[in-house]
């Protein structure tokens, strides 16, 4: 036999590429569906938004052009690491609070802490209908 026949085929599935997050490490902001997608957007908005205002600050000030675009280029570097920042951060809480939703939608319904109203509510049946105001009417 030769030993091409021998070698396994490389699993696909264990080589993970850019943005490959691993579910089973826990919550994560990249194996979010809409939370990438909103973090790459604020990201170029960021670098966009502080390459533009530096740009026009420096211009109005009577930056020389080089200097002018060297600064724009550097404030969008630091408008884009901010927004990455600030976006993950803001994810990042995003994501628990739906797994606390979901965990609390899964859960059965707790009953009542105090014996006594859980007991009242079970032999009072229906709520009656709220009273309607004599002089408000819907119209």
């Amino acid at each position: 036999m030769s030993d091409k026949a021998d070698k396994k085929p490389k699993d696909k599935k264990a080589k993970k590429g850019k943005g490959g997050a691993d579910a089973s490490a826990g919550p994560s902001v990249a194996a979010h569906p809409r939370a990438s997608y909103q973090v790459r957007k604020a990201k170029g908005w960021g670098g966009v938004a502080g390459f533009g205002i530096a740009a026009y600050l420096s211009h109005k000030a009577g930056v020389p052009t080089v200097d002018l675009g060297l600064r724009a280029i550097i404030a969008g570097m630091v408008g884009y690491m901010l927004a990455w920042a600030c976006a993950v951060t803001v994810w990042r809480q995003l994501v628990l609070a739906e797994l606390r939703a979901a965990v609390e939608r899964a859960a059965p319904a707790k009953p009542d802490v105090i014996p006594a109203r859980a007991d009242a509510v079970k032999n009072a049946g229906p709520a009656p209908e709220a009273a309607v105001p004599a002089g408000a009417t819907g119209s």
